[in-house]
């Protein structure tokens, strides 16, 4: 049994059979779920790769871990948003900078509807058009006073 890993690629199709907690993607074995790497033998040519949990309880990733997960972005921002966010990694050549909106101080400060008005923020994850009353997601900063300009 190998160390914990989090949906990271495992191995190649042509080096072992997959089994359960996994999946085949472009020749390759991902694991599907967070747990521990079992190979065996189970009298194939190859050894059968699985991904099993010990117990029940939630696995949750080391800083530095690699993951897959799905990002509802469109929940939280759209295309020509005015966002308030953090540097947290300078990055490298190609990322430039990570930023995050993690905050409750962080997120959409201005954003347009599809008419064109801007819109007013009616919740944390909510704006409205004030034109035609439309609900939209967005991750709403809660502006402090110092960002603010008169």
């Amino acid at each position: 049994i190998s160390p914990p890993l989090y949906c990271i690629k495992l191995c190649s199709v042509e080096d072992c059979i997959p089994g359960t907690g996994v999946y085949l993607r472009h020749g390759y074995i991902y694991s599907s779920l967070a747990g521990y790497v079992l190979r065996k033998n189970e009298g194939e040519e190859l050894p059968v790769i699985s991904v099993v949990r010990e117990t029940e309880t939630q696995l949750l990733p080391d800083v530095g871990a690699i993951v897959t997960c799905k990002v509802e972005t469109y929940k939280s921002f759209r295309p020509g948003d005015i966002v308030l966010a953090k540097v947290i990694s300078l990055g490298d050549v190609q990322s430039n900078y990570l930023l995050t909106t993690a905050e409750n101080e962080l997120g959409v400060v201005v954003a347009h509807s599809e008419s064109g008005a801007q819109m007013i923020p009616i919740s944390w994850c909510e704006m409205q058009c004030p034109r035609t009353h439309a609900k939209e997601f967005r991750k709403v900063a809660r502006v402090q006073p110092e960002y603010l300009q008169a």
